[in-house]
């Protein structure tokens, strides 16, 4: 499930843009923000208002379409049935509590009651049906998300219990309900009148802790709380999002006070976190792994079809190096493919450790030689030469490129590197046509699930640069297994099983944890990190002035 499409991979870009948070919406017909102004919200001179930035126009806040909504204004603005909370455990929402048949394949929601959308219509069962009909009729747009494909059918049984059906047993369902697109719910007022919100909305009409009422296409979006709100409600009162494209700029904006926190991944460079966070002007956050940066290694074909090479690679790389040296410490170095605060993924694997005199024995056991007077191992008169394929514009995985190339130079490989805009990577990816490629995993709450899919399944590239490994149809078995289990010690057992073979096997190089930053004036409180990558934190934030 490719975050976006099926055919879009996410770049391992560092940071991807996507940053401080967001929010606004455009509706189809263009409505003046008093149109949209809420009747239940009341102002106050002692408001509580925070400002922040966003590099574009948030859209037009749809919360079943892509581009050009943003991720995290429908995050913010929508809710899920189910939310992804700390450690991957998945807590209720809108539905307070849901039941899973014993064959795996009907879910059956008990949504929450006295729930009202922002206009002051009833959440039920039937509303969440006229949802999931405008997804369906669009399941080719949603195809991207494995849940979509699976549902057979669904059903109101009452008011205020949802029944859906799935052809077979999926467990990643329950996390995928989590997502932010397309899995949440407009108010009735917000369809169009053939109710295929594929072709736009009417408004933005939500059961969420905001609602827009102030919007300028191209320049901000007000937020106001929700005073009707059934959960808890934010501590401030309104969020200013301004649009302000260009990284030091928004930069300035902070030090003006024109903003009052830059948030996100990518949102300004590493550079002028670090020099923000050294200022002592500001509070400074790293969250948590978010996602991982790595390269795959393709055993499919050349010198890496050989273990005690890619073994040798593993030793071969100062990654503290790079994470330390390239990211100033902002990302955090990777042991493994899938770090340890995601589901199922703490099982306790040995990191490999730098060391040049073990990835120099290792190249020895498997043939290559360091000839007299030469400074690249031979192997029958052939020289040890790899490329690694990286994304030509990322300001991360180029000088990442170069530090690599000065590793591997030290135990005697020859290390090409090749820059390549995106089109051309995801086509060398997608035909296997490389050595070593960087990629980037998807995060929560698409992993582990998202990533063991994108391993098994022909198409990516992934699955055929594992074509060299022995064991390659057992692991790929296991990965098809491990999405059907409803037994949750089976289920565990395999995603052991699965990580195991791929760091034994020396399947990937780990290189760094992508994570969020925040910089923000000492008034600002209360900031926490959601665990859904996708998700804000405007909802804890207090202002105390």
């Amino acid at each position: 499930m490719l975050r976006h499409y099926k055919n879009f991979y996410f770049p391992a870009v560092f940071l991807v843009v996507l940053s401080v948070i967001l929010a606004g919406c455009q509706t189809q017909s263009n409505s003046s923000p008093e149109s949209l102004q809420p009747q239940n919200q009341t102002s106050s001179a002692a408001e509580k208002t925070l400002s922040i930035s966003w590099p574009k126009d948030i859209g037009p806040l749809n919360p079943h379409e892509y581009t050009p909504n943003e991720f995290f204004a429908q995050g913010m603005y929508y809710e899920p049935l189910i939310d992804y909370g700390e450690g991957g455990k998945l807590v209720p929402k809108l539905a307070e509590s849901w039941d899973i048949s014993e064959d795996g394949k009907t879910y059956t929601f008990h949504l929450r009651k006295n729930v009202k959308f922002s206009d002051g219509s009833d959440f039920d069962a039937n509303v969440v049906q006229k949802n999931f009909d405008t997804i369906l009729a669009n399941r080719d747009m949603h195809s991207w998300l494995g849940l979509i494909s699976q549902i057979e059918k669904t059903e109101v049984v009452d008011s205020n219990t949802y029944k859906i059906t799935l052809k077979n047993q999926y467990y990643p369902a329950l996390q995928e309900f989590a997502v932010v697109r397309p899995l949440r719910f407009l108010g009735t007022a917000g369809f169009p009148d053939d109710g295929n919100t594929a072709k736009g909305i009417k408004q933005p009409v939500t059961t969420g802790p905001w609602v827009l009422s102030e919007y300028k296409k191209d320049e901000m979006a007000v937020f106001t709380r929700n005073d009707n709100y059934w959960g808890t409600k934010p501590k401030i009162n309104k969020l200013v999002v301004k649009v302000i494209p260009d990284g030091e700029a928004r930069v300035l904006a902070l030090e003006k006070g024109d903003i009052d926190l830059i948030w996100g991944e990518g949102v300004i460079s590493l550079d002028s976190f670090v020099n923000l966070r050294d200022s002592g002007k500001f509070e400074s956050s790293i969250s948590d792994p978010v996602a991982s940066r790595a390269l795959i290694v393709n055993t499919s074909k050349g010198p890496f079809a050989d273990l005690n090479v890619r073994l040798a690679l593993q030793h071969a790389v100062n990654k503290k190096a790079l994470v330390d040296g390239i990211t100033n410490g902002v990302e955090k170095l990777a042991d493994t493919i899938i770090a340890n605060n995601f589901p199922y993924s703490n099982i306790g694997l040995k990191p490999y450790d730098y060391d040049v005199e073990t990835a120099k024995s290792l190249l020895d056991q498997a043939g290559w030689k360091l000839p007299a007077g030469k400074t690249i191992r031979e192997k029958d008169g052939k020289p040890l030469e790899i490329e690694l394929v990286y994304m030509g514009p990322d300001q991360i995985e180029k000088p990442m490129s170069a530090a690599i190339q000065s590793d591997l130079k030290q135990v005697g490989i020859s290390l090409k590197t090749t820059g390549v805009e995106r089109e051309l990577r995801n086509k060398r990816m997608e035909s296997a046509d490389f050595d070593l490629l960087f990629w980037g995993t998807y995060g929560a709450p698409y992993d582990p699930h998202n990533f063991v899919s994108t391993n098994y399944e022909p198409g990516y590239g992934i699955f055929e640069s594992q074509q060299g490994l022995s064991m390659k149809d057992k692991l790929h078995q296991e990965m098809k297994e491990v999405l059907l289990t409803v037994d949750e010690e089976e289920r565990q057992n395999l995603y052991t099983s699965i990580f195991t073979t791929l760091h034994e096997q020396a399947v990937y190089l780990p290189i760094s944890y992508l994570t969020n930053i925040a910089v923000y004036p000492k008034f600002v409180k209360d900031l926490k990190f959601p665990a859904h990558r996708d998700e804000t934190p405007f909802d804890t934030i207090d202002i105390q002035k």
